[in-house]
């Protein structure tokens, strides 16, 4: 199994994409969103590039059949029903609706796969279900990490580590490249206490400092969920085999 890890989605190529089976990581915090409103009945989740397209398309649906999710800058964004906090996105408010969302990273990082053979959604929160998946499809695999305006970052990396190491503990022979050898390495050397790397980080720093600390403290729990979002023609719903 060839894995190839890009730091960044404007790394990638789509027609590198047809092939394989993409795994896109925005730990902090849309992958963790998505995944965590699909596990409560989220009936489907839309991502968008921006505001104006979730407006729009909201029209199409009647009132109590939506909501419009997302952020801008880590905040909610004005006249929208939910931010990108996992912890809004219960059943009681999502089971049965569509979301409709738009985060600065995550959702741009989602539509970029489009032409993927097929693209799931990771995280730290769903790593083994993940990693089974994977070992089960005879394709070779791209994880894309969302960064964080523009940058590299480290908790998708780490994420991207936690998901390589379940699958080599499977047994299933993987060749990686160079990022995927530094994300294995850095899971391994930091997999026991991945708060205290975190901490210094760029992208954990600035959540905690707009008051989203318990955000991140869920967003970087192990195997929480066993469900697998999957995207397909714009949509993302939960992968039935999962």
């Amino acid at each position: 199994m060839k894995i190839d890890v890009y730091a960044l989605p404007s790394n990638v190529q789509e027609k590198e994409l047809k092939e394989r089976v993409v795994v896109i990581v925005d730990v902090l915090r849309a992958s963790s969103t998505i995944i965590t409103a699909l596990h409560n009945g989220c009936r489907e989740v839309i991502p968008l590039i921006d505001i104006e397209e979730a407006i729009k398309l909201s029209k199409n649906y009647e009132r109590g059949a939506f909501l419009l999710g997302g952020e801008r800058n880590a905040q909610k964004i004005e006249g929208f029903d939910l931010s990108n906090s996992p912890y809004e996105y219960t059943s009681d408010v999502v089971k049965g609706r569509t979301v409709l969302i738009t985060t600065t990273n995550g959702t741009k990082a989602i539509r970029k796969a489009s032409d993927a053979k097929e693209t799931i959604i990771g995280g730290f929160l769903n790593v083994e279900a993940v990693a089974r998946y994977i070992g089960k499809q005879n394709a070779d695999v791209a994880f894309i990490c969302a960064g964080t305006d523009g940058k590299f970052s480290l908790d998708d990396i780490l994420a991207v580590g936690a998901m390589l190491d379940a699958i080599q503990n499977m047994g299933k022979p993987m060749e990686l490249d160079d990022l995927g050898l530094v994300c294995l390495q850095m899971y391994s050397s930091h997999k026991q206490n991945l708060r205290k790397v975190l901490e210094h980080t760029y992208h954990y720093k600035n959540l905690v400092k707009a008051g989203f600390e318990t955000d991140v403290d869920y967003c970087i729990q192990l195997n929480l969920l066993p469900t697998i979002p999957v995207y397909r023609e714009g949509v993302i719903r939960v992968l039935e085999t999962a």
